[in-house]
């Protein structure tokens, strides 16, 4: 008896799409390192134009930016490769700049709840409680909304400038 393959047709359609969007470990880890540096260094120049960076703040600040960078890029280099994948530089450039920039922004938002409900905790009812839940999600979404408020200007105008630069270095790929 011959053995018989399970599926004998090619993958084609989304799950070829899904196979070929999963981007060189190289090109994920040193690309959300680079990203997280550049971002770092863009709020660094943002921060001191404004004359926003204390001191004491400088590391854990400069740490949430680069964190959530870095993880930006991991998050977004799939789905941009996925979106764009045999698609005109037009569309390329479209994906690199929404997921990448989205990416960044939502994942530097959730490091900076976390950090802000890791400080509020001592205040907050123990674990698993109705209260804790409620603590938990109203003290999460006051710290998306500040940082909405007053940390996503720290991207411009610089972040923008990079995330432009990227995206357009996203769009000149051949695929």
């Amino acid at each position: 008896m011959t053995p018989v393959s399970p599926d004998p047709r090619p993958a084609s359609g989304f799950r070829a799409r899904l196979a070929a969007s999963w981007p060189p470990l190289g090109e994920w880890l040193i690309g959300a390192l680079l990203w997280g540096l550049l971002i770092a260094f863009s709020v660094t120049f943002s921060a001191y134009g404004l004359h926003r960076l204390p001191g004491n703040h400088r590391a854990i600040v400069l740490g949430l930016y680069f964190a959530g960078a870095a993880l930006g890029w991991i998050a977004a280099l799939p789905l941009v490769r996925f979106a764009s994948l045999a698609r005109p530089p037009e569309t390329r450039f479209a994906a690199a700049f929404l997921f990448l920039g989205a990416g960044t922004a939502a994942l530097t938002a959730l490091l900076f709840a976390l950090h802000y409900r890791q400080f509020y905790a001592q205040w907050h009812q123990p674990f698993g409680t109705v209260i804790w839940f409620f603590q938990f999600a109203f003290t999460s979404a006051s710290a998306v909304y500040q940082f909405a408020v007053l940390g996503i200007r720290h991207y411009l105008p610089f972040g923008l400038i990079l995330l432009i630069g990227a995206s357009i270095l996203h769009a000149r790929r051949s695929r």
